[in-house]
């Protein structure tokens, strides 16, 4: 059963499709990692390291900046993602 979507290949967050464990193996493109958080369905889970201050990209987008470093299998959300979105943006899938 599939357990997260990445959208794109540059991406470096998943998107839930179920309640993650703090634990569990998550499989993505190829890729392994294990779930350091409860990520509920439908939240980010890093794919990668994001160090504080650079881009969380989700759908080949940046949708924000890390606050913190946040490490592989954490989840990602407003506690450690500040967004770099504006009611003015818009966006255009590549």
């Amino acid at each position: 059963m599939t357990q997260v979507v990445q959208i794109h290949a540059i991406d470096n967050v998943a998107v839930a499709l179920r309640p993650l464990k703090a634990g569990e193996s998550i499989t993505f493109f190829g890729g392994r990692h294990v779930a350091l958080q409860d990520i509920p369905q439908g939240h980010k889970l890093a794919l990668e390291r994001i160090p504080a201050g650079k881009p969380v990209i989700k759908y080949d987008y940046s949708i924000g900046n890390a606050s913190v470093d946040i490490l592989p299998g954490h989840l990602v959300h407003t506690h450690n993602m500040r967004t770099v979105l504006t009611e003015k943006s818009t966006s255009e899938y590549r």
